[in-house]
């Protein structure tokens, strides 16, 4: 079966991407300028017999598939999305590894800025669920991401509310929402003292937030406090906030 290629752009994500897997690198495309910058990535793909070329800015824009390419375009091969195994999940929790789940999360912008945030709190894993309206990692969420995704594994599973099910014994699971949660400091003070588990953290739809069943599967819920002027903040910049309080003000 041939593999699904896609266009990753931007010098800080191509770099990234040949670092973590020069191999998936198929052909590569750049401008002038950026051409000066990547003396060791084109000698690797020399090496290889792949094609790079230098080309100008119309192409690039038409291989790139948006005007937004950093003058630089690495067409590699997607990644197959995996489900974690049980072992995994007990060895994580073993490990104290922080877990971020995204419930529908639509827009692939938002996506790139949450990986780019979990790979800066050292979060390993992104959970997501197999859905219409869940982004999955392409071009504009590498871009975005600023070569955050290739400091993360994505996964993706079936039943996001079934997986949280799965997560209690391991994980406390603690899902966002905007009425009907708790402030973070008052999680915090609430939390039993006995509860050894780490966090899996779940973030919501951009528009309808957490569903139903998913926010019912949590051990809790929590929501950032603002000064009311707006109902709440976009969801990577959410992300950002809760993977500080969660997983890296404790270090």
């Amino acid at each position: 079966m041939k593999t699904k290629e896609i266009p990753v752009c931007g010098l800080g994500a191509v770099q990234a991407r040949f670092k973590a897997d020069p191999g998936s690198i198929k052909r590569l495309f750049f401008d002038y300028a950026t051409g000066r910058k990547i003396g060791a990535m084109c000698k690797a793909l020399a090496a290889a017999r792949k094609v790079y070329r230098c080309v100008e800015a119309p192409e690039l824009e038409k291989i790139a598939g948006t005007g937004h390419h950093g003058g630089i375009v690495a067409i590699v091969e997607q990644r197959a999305l995996r489900a974690p195994t049980p072992d995994e999940l007990r060895t994580w929790a073993r490990e104290r590894a922080p877990l971020l789940l995204l419930d529908r999360i639509g827009n692939a912008h938002n996506l790139g800025a949450i990986a780019r945030t979990a790979a800066f709190f050292g979060v390993n894993h992104i959970i997501v669920p197999h859905h219409p309206q869940q982004a999955l990692p392409g071009e504009a969420a590498h871009r975005v991401a600023e070569g955050g995704m290739e400091s993360v594994e994505i996964l993706c599973v079936k039943d996001l509310a079934v997986f949280c099910r799965e997560l209690a014994p391991h994980y406390c699971v603690v899902g966002t929402a905007v009425v009907g949660a708790k402030l973070l400091k008052n999680f915090f003070q609430s939390r039993k003292a006995g509860d050894a588990r780490p966090i899996a953290l779940v973030l919501g739809n951009e528009e309808h937030g957490l569903a139903p069943e998913v926010a019912k599967a949590c051990a809790a819920l929590v929501t950032i406090p603002g000064s009311g002027r707006v109902e709440s903040l976009n969801v990577s910049v959410a992300a950002a906030i809760l993977c500080w309080e969660f997983f890296a003000k404790s270090r």
